[in-house]
């Protein structure tokens, strides 16, 4: 091999570890980012259950029995 390949081959190397460490990077951080989501999506799951809850309890009491209810106040 003359010294000109082995620069070119030196050259390619060095792009290739740099493209790998730039991928691992971007890895790294959707991973993170993957993790936040996941986490969001939980506690965003539990809040709607709640409201859901929430608002089951609500029609209920919505719909109370009439005549448990206090006449009005002009009888």
């Amino acid at each position: 091999m003359t010294d000109k390949t082995i620069a070119q081959l030196e050259n390619r190397l060095n792009d290739l570890e740099c493209q790998l460490a730039f991928q691992e990077q971007t890895i790294e951080e959707l991973n993170d980012a993957l993790a936040q989501q996941q986490l969001l999506i939980g506690k965003m799951q539990h809040q709607m259950k709640y409201m859901v809850g929430k608002m089951k309890n609500m029609e209920t009491s919505n719909l109370a029995d009439p005549a448990k209810e206090p006449p009005p106040p002009h009888y």
